[in-house]
Parts: C-alpha cells; sequence; structure tokens
C-alpha cells in the first residue's frame, strides 16, 4: 500500500440548460435589504458609471466658471444637487442590493446613456435646455424608482416600511420634475431648488428614524470608498480649471506659478479628506450615518466649484486684486469644505475613542474657515490669494498630524487595527 495521499477527485458541477442560464443571469432578482454584502469590493461596473458623471459635473463647473455670479453660483448649486442626489441614489441600490449579473448591469448603462444626455443640457440649464434637463432627469428618477420597487417588492413585510416611504418621496421628486417641464426657465429653477432641499431634507429624516434601531448593518467599507472617489471626481475639476485658465490666457511666469498654486489648493483639498475622513467608517445608529451621507452633498458642490473659480484665477493672474466673485468663490469653497469636515467628524465610528485630537482638529477646522473666508473679503493679488488658501488648507492638516501623534500614532493606524 502506498503512503503518498490519494488525489484529489475533480470538483464536478450540474450542467445548467443555456435558456435557464441566460434567465437566472439576465432576471436574477436584487438582493433585498438586510442582504449586505460586507466582503465585496468595488467593481470596474461602479468604477465606469461614476466616470459619467465626470462630465455631467464638468458641464456645470463649466458654465460657473463663464459666469461666477450670484446667479452662476445658485443655478450650480441645484444642478449640482439634482446630479448628486442621482448618483446618491445609483451608488446606494448597487451597494445595498445590486448584483454583478446581466440584470443590473443593464440597469446600470441604461442610467449611464440617460445621464449621457443629460449632459448635453446641463450647460445651459437655465435656458430652453432645461426643458430637456427636466423631462430626462424625471425618466431617471422613474427608472431608480422602478429598481428600489423591485426591491421593496421582495421585501419581508417587516422590513417594507421604510423602503415605502422612500419610495413616495421618489415618486413625488418624479411628479415634481416632470411638472417643470413647461415653466420659464427661472420658476423651473426654482422649483428644481425646492426639489433639492426638501428631497434631502425628508431623505434624512427617513434615513434617521430607520437607523434609530437597526435591525442590520448597513455601513461597509466599499461604501465608504464609492463617497471617497465621488470626492476624487470633483477634485478632478480643480485639474481642469487650472489647465484651462492656462490655455485661455497669455502664459508668463506669474500666470503660471498662480495656476500652480490654483493646483495646490486641490492637493490641500484631497490630504485633508483622504488623512481626515476617508476610509473611515461612519456610525450605524441614529443620526450619524445620515448627517455622514448628506454633508458629503455640499462638501463635493465646495470642492467642484473651487475647481470652476480656478479658470478665473489664473486669467486674472497679473491683476492687483482679485475680482471679487472669484476671490468670494475661491474663500468660500475652501471655508464650505473645511466646515463640512467638522461636521463630518463626530459621525465617525472611531470620533469617541479619541475625543480630545478630533475636537482641537475640529476648533482648527473652524478657525481655518474664518481665515479662508477673511482671504476672500480681502481680495489680495490672485497668487497671493491662492498661496495664502493653500498655507490654510496646509495647517489645518499640519495641526491633525501633529495632534495625532502626540497621541501616541496617527489614527488612520489605529482605525485600521480596529477594524
Amino acid at each position: 500500500m502506498s503512503d503518498s495521499a490519494p488525489e484529489p477527485r475533480p470538483v464536478t458541477t450540474e450542467a445548467v440548460p443555456l435558456g435557464t442560464g441566460t434567465r437566472r443571469w439576465l432576471f436574477h432578482p436584487p438582493r433585498r435589504h438586510g442582504e449586505v454584502d460586507t466582503s465585496r469590493s468595488v467593481s470596474f461596473l461602479e468604477l465606469f458609471y461614476d466616470l459619467v458623471y465626470v462630465v455631467l459635473i464638468g458641464q456645470a463647473a463649466h458654465t460657473l466658471a463663464e459666469d461666477i455670479s450670484w446667479r452662476g453660483a445658485a443655478t450650480f448649486a441645484v444642478i449640482f444637487g439634482l446630479i448628486w442626489i442621482a448618483w446618491l441614489n445609483g451608488t446606494l441600490f448597487y451597494e445595498l442590493h445590486g448584483r454583478e449579473d446581466g440584470h443590473t448591469r443593464s440597469l446600470i448603462f441604461v442610467q449611464m446613456l440617460l445621464l449621457c444626455l443629460m449632459a448635453v443640457y446641463v450647460g445651459h440649464a437655465d435656458s430652453d435646455d432645461g426643458r430637456v434637463l427636466a423631462a430626462l432627469y424625471a425618466l431617471l428618477l422613474a427608472l431608480l424608482s422602478y429598481q428600489w420597487y423591485s426591491v421593496y417588492r421582495l421585501d419581508l413585510p417587516e422590513l417594507r416600511r421604510t423602503p415605502r416611504r422612500y419610495l413616495i418621496v421618489m415618486v413625488a421628486g418624479i411628479i415634481v420634475t416632470a411638472a417643470s417641464v413647461p415653466l420659464s426657465a427661472d420658476v423651473r429653477l426654482a422649483v428644481w431648488a425646492v426639489f433639492v432641499v426638501a428631497w434631502c431634507g425628508v431623505e434624512f429624516v427617513i434615513l434617521i428614524f430607520w437607523r434609530r434601531r437597526p435591525s442590520y448593518d448597513v455601513v461597509t467599507e466599499t461604501m465608504v470608498e464609492r463617497f471617497g472617489l465621488f470626492i476624487i471626481i470633483v477634485l478632478g475639476e480643480v485639474v481642469i480649471g487650472v489647465v484651462n485658465g492656462l490655455t485661455d490666457t497669455e502664459r508668463s511666469a506669474l500666470v503660471t506659478t498662480t495656476g500652480l498654486l490654483g493646483l495646490a489648493i486641490g492637493f490641500g483639498f484631497w490630504w485633508n479628506y483622504a488623512d481626515l475622513v476617508s476610509r473611515r467608517l461612519p456610525r450605524e445608529t441614529g443620526h450619524y450615518l445620515a448627517t455622514w451621507i448628506f454633508t458629503h452633498l455640499p462638501m463635493a458642490m465646495a470642492v467642484a466649484a473651487g475647481g470652476a473659480g480656478m479658470v478665473g484665477l489664473v486669467e486674472h493672474a497679473t491683476d492687483h486684486r482679485t475680482p471679487v466673485a472669484v476671490s468670494w468663490l475661491m474663500g468660500g469653497s475652501v471655508a464650505v469644505m473645511l466646515l463640512t469636515t467638522v461636521v463630518v467628524l463626530p459621525t465617525l465610528e472611531d470620533y469617541d475613542r479619541y475625543p480630545s485630537a478630533y475636537k482641537s482638529v475640529q476648533v482648527a477646522l473652524v478657525a481655518a474657515a474664518v481665515a479662508a473666508l477673511l482671504a476672500g473679503w480681502s481680495r489680495p493679488a490672485p497668487w497671493l490669494l491662492a498661496l495664502t488658501l493653500l498655507l490654510v488648507l496646509f495647517a489645518t492638516w499640519a495641526f491633525a498630524f501633529v495632534r495625532w501623534l502626540r497621541q501616541g500614532s496617527l489614527i488612520n493606524e489605529r482605525s485600521a487595527e480596529s477594524r
């Protein structure tokens, strides 16, 4: 008798008829509420989906760069809010209920087709193009509502209350946006603004009640990563703004230096978000998850607006003082980015473990936001404004870095060990 181990038997699987396998792949139902896959990673399809939003946000930011005014900023904020709501719905659906199958892929690609068509009209949403944009947005909301309904009808009765409320708000959004099609441009924008504020407010409350006594966990590392990737998407507008400004301006040492300082502001955005917020899990219960999610809207909007302001900053690089609108846009963008970070920090899972470190960082962020607003108000030369805002962002990061070192180690490392 041989002492060697027996050879393993080949693994055999039962053959599935082609028709049956195809039907399963194309019509596999989504995951129900509670069936959260905590072990998955961000897929190529999700990255592809997010790339479509680069075009939408780019169009909106380009329009703001051409018209930095109160009306231009208000229009940009409304359009960005619509874009973010669509992204949030698509992202959360895939995170909570999507599968790697033909059914999920097909619905996402249909969404991407609608989003690409919307991008054609986003740049002139405050004109007659807004009519087509409203119609396309209503179709997109209808498709997203169908997806959420496909989950709702599979859910256990005891888990249907929150999805039902969510669907009611989605249907109301379809009605409102569709009804805005025949309105005049100004009235339509006002309706959209009310819709964005109301939708976020109502869904914020629904999410709080849902998480008051959660029956299952929904926060995963992939969810946190998707929100971080969206911030990276809008950071791309900073790079585009600098490049467009340098392309359209007669280049000199001063103009180039101003552009590079502006680009470094984008680095400061990334550095603060990456080390203070990114890859840190938010808390599951109470208002924390809702706050974490919806604070990302003004945060991302501020970064994108800063990218739009880069064009004016570079184009006026040789001026003795930065134009009023450009100066306030840049200072305000940095201030909002810092203040939203202050709001996000208490929602993080490890906030209570290092309260003294986090609270001191919050104080520093508020002080830096005030400094950014003062810089915008004082209107120094463009290069000096860019340098000042860069130093403000660097100072907050440096303060946090030193504060955490005094705690014994970086919070990033402790967070990784605690997972």
